[in-house]
């Protein structure tokens, strides 16, 4: 697998030795002085070969142009980023780079602004997934992994002549790979499959940050979860050999002020249980831990880079398996919340598991700003599609701050409707305080999915709350993508001592698809279209 290694300067290499991938917007490409990239083409590829290239670049949506062999190519993405969308283009930078990576030592030089420095480095790190157990014939064991080298040309910005604009700084570059290793830390999870990434091999991962974090783990597993009153996670995980576990890792540096609980699903494989899956709708269920296993990218990712207020990270573990001590459909669990749950669909598990932890993390860790994360419904896929999650809260602040981070970062958002009291009524039990399963599954189930975790935390929470579903997001066909990590850094970048996570929570938002002037004017007439 290959290491990356980000740089603040192109490194002058000769493409001859050291393959490269030039990758641009087209104004930014064809704006670009050639002496800003000659040290990564010449002398293999002189002024004229290379501005006739660019020239010869129509993107639809990309185009890429060989500058000499294979060896040195120049890529562009789409023309276009509507208002929905990231304005790095990230996802079609991971899929250029998919398409033309060497394979070995190799050079990608990104030509962006600085606005989308961060979400341009995460799509490159997307690319280069960690997990794999492939032979090779003739392979030698111990050769090294080829080193892919990551370099930014920064441009434009709106800064003129500001060298801010268009610099990156030694701590930039430590933070773009703080924030990658917990990309890939994530997509190796999501992409290890149960016999290795069971509860145990998750908290195994857990234990590994923590140690080169300095920190310790806090373990509750298997019996002490039912003793200890968390009926959702015991509940979920009792029928399988490897028993449950809620896991918190904790980082309360002097002089914090705020609490902050990110809590994630972490079903490392769901069979469904006993409302058992059909054959084709198991297989990729190892992705059921997506959620925590981003969660805990995102905290190494938050640690390394200095947050300043105290963080909660809680996993939320277990396999929901088939056995003699599964639970039945009619059986009722109470939560940790203290409510009594009637289950009327094992397959809808996550939500019992997240509501234990949201709970912990309001009762116990004290937290007033609560995010969970997590795998939690196909319909998210159906509702908001396969870049975008889907987010539900409480808070009208954080829901407009996410979306716009969630464009910054390339882990993008949509919003589903927050309404308990029209959703809620769809949980109603005439025995226990709640079903686990909506009623009518046409009624906005996104929403309700989340509505149940929110239930135990109680809809009067004085603090704020979000609810990320990202079933879709989470893998890109047979690969994960390790959604969530780059959402999380953002999002939280304020109480961040790294001034470019600072930089993207503090973006002014751009309205784009926006008429210019004071948006009065009238649409062309029809005439005046035709002419």
């Amino acid at each position: 697998m290959s290491l990356l290694k980000f740089h603040r300067t192109l490194q002058t290499t000769d493409p001859h030795t050291v393959p490269v991938l030039i990758i641009g917007q087209l104004r930014h490409l064809t704006e670009l002085p050639f002496e800003r990239i000659s040290p990564k083409l010449e002398p293999r590829v002189e002024r004229e070969t290379y501005v006739k290239a660019v020239s010869s670049l129509h993107p639809s949506p990309t185009d890429t142009c060989s500058l000499y062999l294979d060896l040195a190519r120049v890529a562009v993405l789409p023309l276009k980023a509507s208002r929905h969308n990231t304005a790095s283009r990230a996802h079609s930078i991971t899929k250029l780079i998919q398409s033309n990576t060497t394979g070995v030592s190799e050079s990608i030089v990104i030509v962006c602004e600085k606005q989308d420095l961060l979400a341009s480095a995460c799509a490159v790190a997307r690319a280069f997934p960690l997990y794999s157990r492939k032979t090779a014939k003739g392979a030698t064991v111990d050769a090294a992994p080829p080193t892919v080298h990551i370099e930014f040309v920064l441009v434009g910005g709106g800064g003129g002549d500001d060298v801010a604009d268009t610099s990156i700084t030694e701590e930039d570059v430590l933070v773009l790979a703080n924030v990658t290793v917990g990309i890939r830390l994530t997509a190796r999870i999501v992409d290890a499959p149960c016999n290795e990434m069971n509860v145990s091999g998750f908290l195994a991962e857990v234990e590994a940050i923590a140690l080169e974090l300095g920190l310790k783990t806090k373990v509750i597993r298997g019996q002490e979860l039912q003793e200890r009153g968390f009926g959702g996670i015991y509940g979920v995980g009792k029928a399988a050999a490897d028993p449950p576990a809620l896991a918190v890792l904790s980082y309360e540096p002097r002089g914090a002020t705020e609490t902050v609980a990110w809590v994630g699903k972490g079903i490392v494989f769901d069979t469904g249980g006993l409302s058992i899956k059909g054959k084709t709708a198991m297989p990729g269920m190892k992705r059921d831990c997506g959620g925590a296993a981003a969660i805990l990218g995102g905290f190494y990712a938050a640690v390394k880079s200095g947050f300043r207020q105290n963080l909660h990270a809680v996993f939320c573990l277990a396999e929901n398996s088939v056995g003699p001590d599964a639970t039945r459909p009619d059986d009722i669990h109470r939560l940790y919340s203290g409510c009594t749950v009637e289950i009327n669909n094992t397959d809808a598990e996550g939500r019992l598991v997240l509501a234990d932890g949201v709970v912990y993390a309001d009762r116990d860790l004290k937290a007033n700003v609560i995010l969970d994360m997590a795998t939690l419904t196909g319909a998210q896929g159906i509702a908001t599609g396969k870049y975008h999650g889907a987010i539900l809260t409480n808070s009208d602040e954080w829901e407009e701050r996410a979306l716009e981070i969630g464009r910054r970062t390339g882990d993008m958002l949509a919003p589903v409707p927050y309404t308990p009291e029209l959703h809620f009524t769809e949980f109603n039990s005439a025995v226990a305080d709640m079903k686990n399963s909506v009623m009518d599954r046409g009624n906005a189930q996104v929403s309700c999915a989340g509505l149940f975790i929110g239930a135990h935390l109680g809809f009067e929470y004085g603090g704020s709350w979000m609810h990320v579903d990202m079933a879709a997001p989470v893998h890109n066909g047979e690969r994960a993508t390790g959604y969530g990590v780059a959402l999380l850094a953002g999002l939280f970048g304020e109480h961040s001592k790294a001034a470019i996570l600072r930089d993207i929570a503090h973006q002014p938002t751009v309205l784009r698809n926006k008429p210019a002037g004071n948006g009065t004017e009238q649409p062309p007439s029809k005439k005046a279209c035709l002419d």
